[in-house]
Parts: structure tokens; sequence; C-alpha cells
């Protein structure tokens, strides 16, 4: 791109007529029919479709059990529930992630602990969590950032060594795989979620998946305010109407209409997994010789879900920040995003005593990433459009060419 072409940002025609979000959901007329279907039902709110989209879950992952809920933040607090997380335990996690991966620990009252990330995956550091075991230790929580498996073999040994229970966040890894197992049935609980950025979606919910009969049962007990019908189960059975609340649970059900829309999507997954693939290609090849650009890396044995393409800005070979070129393409009707703000650095958790400083490799990540556009539903043109405005936007701004 001549590096003469001015931008949007000081006036000069942008690449795009229109704005193109960072994500969007895919919903066609299959998927509002199963939506339909269910309101002419008897069922809409919790009925035979959420058990059948939990076991069409469960069969793609290769997990024995699934449990779905209203959103993946709730999901996240029944699975520390589920492993027993309680006060002053404490569990690892990393802080390149929405703020509900470390939030999930503090609803049942455990205290998160901050490992840096892996400087080439931008994924949790195994040798970090390593160094910040301690007897309180109860979980790790790994998140599978943008879609990439984290490096489960390193976990696994150093979770087994110590007796800790790992929850996967992989609400950006649905569809992924590790060595050949897909993401879902590797950890002891692994959370997805439906947001409509996401590779499928229910509107708002999310699921868990087990192989652990004790978690699921657990699961089901939380969700629906720790309140069992189950005969076998109650202490003290007084008729065919009893029922029991046994624990303290919430009301995070998932509706009958989320769940039909779930299975509905579930179908074209394979279909958005290799859409989102092709384009994660595309820009990988059209970015690989721009020197201010770094492209994500992929680990060996392991295939990303692409839920984000993201890429890393060299600042030595800009003459601006990246709010600057983040502004610049906003202008350009490229919808650019950033993921994360590392979750230490937030306010209320500033307020815990969270320092800058803890996690150095995050924070670097944080100040030099753009998340670029990627959903299934995006036209080749639109593919073309974010390649031309990234390449105007970084070529103005490149020491090397002004």
């Amino acid at each position: 791109m001549n590096k003469k072409e001015e931008l949007a940002l000081n006036g000069g025609t942008p690449i795009r007529d229109s704005y193109l979000p960072y994500g969007k959901q895919w919903i066609d007329n299959e998927d509002i029919k199963a939506v339909t279907d269910v309101l002419k039902s008897d069922f809409i709110t919790t009925g035979p479709a959420i058990s059948q989209f939990e076991k069409e879950i469960a069969e793609f992952v290769g997990a024995k059990y699934a449990v779905a809920f209203s959103s993946g933040t709730a999901a996240l607090h029944a699975a520390c529930f589920a492993a027993g997380i309680k006060e002053n335990d404490e569990v690892i996690t990393t802080p390149m992630t929405f703020a509900a991966s470390s939030n999930c620990i503090l609803y049942v009252g455990g205290q998160p602990v901050f490992a840096d990330i892996d400087s080439k995956t931008y994924n949790i550091s195994p040798e970090s969590i390593k160094s910040l075991l301690t007897e309180k230790t109860k979980a790790i929580i790994t998140v599978d950032f943008t879609g990439q498996p984290a490096e489960y073999d390193e976990i696994i040994s150093l979770a087994k060594k110590s007796g800790l229970i790992i929850i996967d966040d992989a609400a950006h890894a649905l569809g992924a795989t590790y060595k050949d197992r897909h993401i879902g049935s590797i950890g002891d609980m692994t959370m997805f979620s439906f947001h409509p950025v996401k590779h499928i979606t229910t509107g708002e919910g999310g699921i868990i998946t087990t192989s652990n009969a004790d978690y699921y049962e657990k699961l089901l007990l939380f969700r629906s305010h720790g309140i069992t019908r189950d005969s076998l189960k109650l202490k003290n059975n007084q008729g065919p109407w009893y029922y029991e609340m046994q624990e303290l649970g919430y009301n995070y059900r998932m509706t009958d209409i989320q769940a039909a829309l779930g299975s509905s999507q579930l179908k074209k997954l394979n279909t958005f997994l290799k859409k989102r693939r092709e384009y994660a290609k595309k820009y990988n090849d059209a970015f690989a010789e721009i020197d201010a650009l770094i492209t994500p890396y992929q680990q060996h044995e392991c295939n990303s879900s692409w839920h984000l393409y993201i890429v890393r800005l060299d600042m030595e070979k800009l003459n601006v920040n990246r709010k600057e070129i983040f502004k610049a393409l906003q202008k350009e009707n490229i919808g650019v995003n950033v993921h994360y703000i590392p979750v230490h650095l937030h306010p209320f958790y500033q307020k815990l005593g969270y320092r800058k400083g803890l996690c150095p490799q995050a924070e670097k990540l944080y100040e030099e990433i753009i998340t670029l556009p990627l959903f299934p539903a995006m036209s080749e043109q639109d593919l073309h459009d974010v390649i031309a405005g990234v390449k105007k936007v970084i070529s103005y701004y490149s020491i090397d060419q002004r």
C-alpha cells in the first residue's frame, strides 16, 4: 500500500464504507426454526432441549457428561463449587483473560494467584505455575487463549504431583484439539461459552463438560438453587411432591429456547471452524512480510479453533503507540478490539492488593496487541478490507517507510 495514502483518521477515504465488527453471530433459517419450534412446544424453560444439547456437546468433545448454564461465568462459578474451592484456597490462573476466569474464584471465597504467560503462545506458563505452588493451592484454571490450547502435558503433570484440580476455561476453544484430543476432554472440568461472538451461540449461555460423576452431580445441584428431587438423594422423603435444598445454589439454568438454538448451531460448527482457520491462514500469509507485525505463534500438535486473531505490534518499528494504531484502524471502519486488559490491573483487583509488575510478560503483551475481525459470517471482501486497512495504517506509521 502506498505510504502516502492519507489515513481516514486524518481526513482520507476509509477502506470501508461500513463498520466491520471484530465478531458477530451467524444465524440462519434453521436456527430460527429450531427456536420457534420450542416456542410452540410445551417447554420453553427447562425441558428436553437442554438434555439433548448437553448430550451433543459431551459427545462432540469426548466427555461423559455436560451440564448447561445460563452463562459461561455461571458455569465457571459452578465448576469452582464442584471442585470444593473454599475460603483461603489458592487457585492459579492467568491474567490474560476476561475477568470471569478469576472472579469465579472470588465467588466461592478463594484467592486468585496470577501466573505469567508464555511469551510465544500467550497462554499460562507452566514454569510460572510451578513457581507459585503452595500448600494452599487447590486448583489451576487454564485459559485456552484465542482458541489455542494451553500446554496440558506439563500442566497435568504439575497438577498430579500436587493433587490439584484442573478447570479449563475454554470459552475460546470449542473445536480446538491438543495432541489429537478435543478440548473438553482433558481438564477435570471444561467450560465453553456460547456468547454471540463465540464459535456457536445460545444468545447467552455456557456449559461444563466432565467425565467425573461426582462433579457432574454437584454441577446439576448448583445450577438449580441447590435443590434436588431425586428420591435416591433425599434425606427425608415425605412424598412424591417432596424436594430438598441441600446446598446454597443459584438459579443458573439454561432455557430450552437457548438449548435448541445451541443444538442447531452445533450442526454448523465444523463449517464455522473451517472458515475461521482459512481466514486465519490468509491473515498469516498477508502479514508475514510486515516487519512491524508479529503474527500468532501456534504450538506443535495443537489445532486452534481461532476464536480471536491477535497481531502483536513491534513498537520499535512504529513511530506511534498502540492507541494511535487502534484509533486509525477504527476510522478505516475496521472494528478492532483489545483482548485483554490483564485482570490484576483492573481497579477492583488493585483494591485487593494486586499490583502492576506481577506478570511482566502479560503486561507487556497487553501494551502491544490488537484483535482483528474474525468470524465465519465475514465475506472474502471483508477479509480483504481488513488486510488492506492494516497494511495502510502500519505502512503510514512505520519508521522504515516514512
